[in-house]
């Protein structure tokens, strides 16, 4: 079981709500297009197109309208834009309406296939939109007409986003096969990198470079850095350094991230370090993604014996879904805000959590429980690994969404043979994961009815 699966019946934000259908292969490679194969043409039950709208393509019982191609790729040209991409608006184009036929094809296919959404249930879903947003039922229909959108469509586009989440999990996990062998021989792997894996307590001093920052800034990040390690080595406190200079989670404690297995360890952290003693600091600059690192070797131990003893992770989230009103980037800047406010004290996690996270976890202020390893999808689980006790993480992608994490407790836990199949068995499924959810959408696409036409935009 993944606790990160997302449910739409909890809490669905407004804008998320407001897209024609969910974005349901925004985090997957879109599919190759049907071919002649396809079964014929359906009855096509089609949304009411706006004046001067167009079809840009038939997908089974439902249409994509050419102004949702228009926005999804002016969406995804903003979003190449700030990565600093170049592509052309041909093939923009093409990866839009291929996202938008993918998610067509899981909505109709899960229409047909999935459990139903009964009335006092998708009741529930549309009050707890009103609530997270702060308004009243008369005030939401206000909203919606406000933005033109029937009350009735923003319904079924909710009972449509439920069904696909549903089914896709259905479908993908019932495709994913771990045999007994499997999970022997990640057993086996895991106990033979343990033997001799060192606990690693590393302290930094993070300066950090933005995203396609010029030579002047590059100049200016690197020599703070510079000047930090000068004074340490000129005999400063690390920990003083660290609390003045350094942007990442653990300045308050010095820089130290605490006691962590190697393995548990960005790569280029390890072999920086790995010829410190306990106590010194690496001589020169670590130049990694996320900027310029100080590092120092606070404490070198013998790595466990046995993989039985695992380190849980109690911790908590905040998550927001992208959709076509919350572009990846206006998500990631609300969850720098309240990572801001709860730093400041201006706000707690767990207020923000219940007022605006967008899984079941929000009705508990975020928090997800007493988690082993793999227990969470490996982007979501490598940053919470990396943090601190009460440390705050910067936004985290996944293929959920967008998260805001924070390390509320550790424990080490010796696990029964039982239970530590249990979660070799969760691992396996999570790397098998992408490659169903593919092999799944190109069978969907391959069965389906899609008709492209020809139109101007």
């Amino acid at each position: 079981m993944r606790h990160l699966k997302p449910v739409a019946a909890a809490l669905l934000s407004l804008t998320a709500a407001l897209a024609g259908s969910a974005s349901l292969a925004q985090t997957r490679p879109a599919a190759p297009a049907a071919a002649a194969s396809a079964p014929s043409r359906p009855p096509v039950e089609q949304r009411q197109l706006k004046p001067g709208d167009y079809i840009a393509a038939i997908v089974n019982t439902d249409i994509v309208a050419a102004s949702e191609v228009i926005q999804r790729t002016e969406r995804m040209r903003e979003e190449a834009r700030q990565r600093g991409q170049n592509i052309t608006n041909e093939l923009l184009h093409k990866q839009a309406l291929d996202s938008l036929i993918d998610e067509r094809v899981v909505v109709t296919y899960a229409r047909e296939n999935g459990p139903r959404v009964d009335e006092p249930e998708l009741d529930r879903v549309v009050a707890n939109v009103a609530t997270q947003n702060k308004l009243t039922m008369p005030e939401l229909r206000q909203r919606l007409a406000a933005e033109g959108i029937d009350f009735k469509r923003f319904r079924e586009n909710l009972r449509d986003q439920m069904l696909s989440e549903r089914v896709r999990e259905r479908e993908v996990q019932g495709r994913i096969r771990v045999t007994d062998g499997d999970i022997d021989k990640y057993l086996e792997e895991r106990q033979a990198a343990l033997q001799g894996r060192a606990q690693l307590n590393i302290a930094q001093i993070l300066v950090p470079v933005p995203e396609g920052a010029g030579p002047i800034v590059l100049a200016e990040r690197k020599a703070r850095a510079e000047s930090a390690l000068a004074r340490v080595k000129a005999g400063e406190d690390f920990g003083k350094v660290a609390r003045e200079i350094s942007e990442d989670a653990n300045k308050n404690r010095g820089g130290e991230i605490g006691l962590r297995g190697a393995d548990k360890l960005p790569d280029v952290f390890v072999d920086a370090v790995k010829d410190l003693k306990n106590g010194e600091v690496r001589p020169e600059l670590l130049r990694s993604e996320a900027g310029f690192h100080v590092l120092k070797l606070v404490e070198r131990q013998a790595g466990k014996a046995s993989i039985n003893v695992v380190v849980q992770t109690r911790a908590r989230h905040i998550l927001l879904r992208p959709s076509e009103q919350l572009s990846p980037e206006q998500a990631t800047r609300r969850l720098v805000e309240f990572k801001r406010a709860i730093e400041s004290g201006r706000a707690t996690f767990e207020q923000l959590a219940r007022a605006n996270s967008e899984d079941g976890s929000a009705q508990e202020g975020g928090d997800l429980g007493w988690v082993s390893p793999g227990g969470f999808v490996p982007e979501f689980e490598q940053a919470m690994d990396a943090l601190p006790l009460k440390g705050l993480s910067d936004p985290v992608p996944s293929r959920f969404g967008i998260h805001l994490i924070q390390v509320m407790e550790r424990r080490d836990v010796v696990l029964d043979n039982k239970q530590l199949r249990d979660q070799a068995r969760n691992a396996l499924r999570e790397r098998k994961y992408d490659d169903a959810y593919n092999d799944w959408m190109k069978e969907l696409r391959a069965r389906a009815f899609i008709e492209t036409r020809e139109w101007l935009d």
